[in-house]
């Protein structure tokens, strides 16, 4: 790997064993494999948590320590530490890693989980790096959104597990492994964080940042396009990421460096709207269709009532039934604040129901 590839400040180690040459991900997942999730005892806080004892402690033996860094061995023995235990750290002393492959995080999901977690509490550990220049902070490598609903949910502790990695690319690529191996990690993630490796030098092009991630060259290419796109597009694009992938993202990305900003939003509202598919969006784009006057899907059932919806005299949008047991309401052209509050009111209705 290239001096250009890592973060100012560390060094890659010598990969020489047989076990050193398995990935990240697989050493996470064999750390993860020897500790229980709950803690014996509460500790006080930042001190070491024992584990459950496991069924066979011959083979939960600590993880091997032949091949640790310098740093971490040190900090390892200050703190009477043994790799895979579990610790409970102060919510405060956790920051986010500036090598994160995420870089969405949606509101709604975050608030689900912190409801999760004020009822249940924290039922796996995240893993954290120490941060050597600033003794007592730790990066998170895996563990983002936990960490943001722990915060929501008004909590001062939270469960890790201390790994030995640099904050770098390789701890980019453990954090991408595992998004990807869960569904998470999405083309908008990918095209923010991208950009900025290449914008940043830690990749020359776009080639040596596919071989660096085992991906087509093509799949780098389409998400440095959708970088083009601005955030508050994106942002209406990354709730949906069954409707927006890669090729649809692409096409939206093509769409607004000619039409612009508020003519893609309105294509991203009726490829919700009426279903679109790639291949539509894409004949919109060359031309070849309007998106008013895009093809709905067949059999699109027609609605039996229409409301308008009029807000300080001005149509913001309308409501529609359809058979005995849909509604349908779009709403368009609002503030964020008016948006967020009528889905509060909406939301506060239903529940009463």
């Amino acid at each position: 790997m290239k001096p250009s590839q890592f973060a100012k400040g560390f060094q890659a180690r010598p990969d020489t064993t047989s076990s050193e040459k398995r990935t990240a991900l697989d050493r996470l997942n064999a750390i993860d494999g020897l500790v229980q999730e709950k803690p014996k005892v509460r500790e006080p806080v930042g001190r070491i948590s024992q584990p459950e004892p496991v069924a066979n402690t011959e083979e939960a033996a600590p993880a091997s320590t032949e091949n640790e860094s310098a740093e971490y061995r040190a900090w390892r023995i200050e703190h009477g530490y043994r790799p895979g235990q579990i610790i409970e750290l102060p919510l405060k002393a956790i920051k986010p890693s500036p090598f994160n492959p995420r870089h969405f995080y949606l509101k709604a999901s975050i608030a689900e989980l912190a409801v999760n977690l004020a009822k249940q509490g924290q039922q796996q550990a995240i893993h954290v790096i120490p941060d050597y220049a600033a003794p007592g902070s730790y990066y998170v490598s895996d563990g983002g959104r936990r960490v943001r609903a722990l915060k929501e949910a008004n909590k001062e502790i939270v469960k890790a597990i201390v790994v030995d990695l640099p904050i770098g690319l390789e701890s980019y690529k453990l954090g991408y492994d595992l998004n990807v191996q869960r569904d998470s990690q999405t083309v908008f993630d990918n095209a923010i964080v991208w950009r900025r490796f290449i914008d940043e030098k830690h990749f020359q092009s776009q080639r040596e940042l596919a071989d660096h991630l085992g991906l087509d060259e093509s799949t780098v290419a389409v998400a440095l396009s959708v970088a083009k796109l601005p955030e508050a597009v994106m942002h209406e694009m990354v709730a949906r990421p069954d409707r927006f992938g890669s090729n649809m993202a692409y096409q939206v990305g093509r769409y607004h460096g000619a039409r612009g900003t508020d003519a893609t939003l309105r294509l991203i509202n009726r490829i919700l709207a009426d279903d679109l598919s790639t291949r539509q969006v894409a004949d919109i784009v060359k031309g070849r269709a309007a998106p008013q006057e895009s093809p709905k899907p067949a059999g699109r059932q027609r609605y039996a009532q229409r409301l308008e919806i009029k807000l300080d005299g001005m149509a913001v949008g309308d409501l529609k039934s359809y058979g005995d047991d849909r509604l349908e309401l779009r709403l368009k052209g609002l503030s964020k604040d008016r948006r967020d509050a009528l889905l509060h009111q909406i939301e506060e209705m239903l529940k009463a129901k």
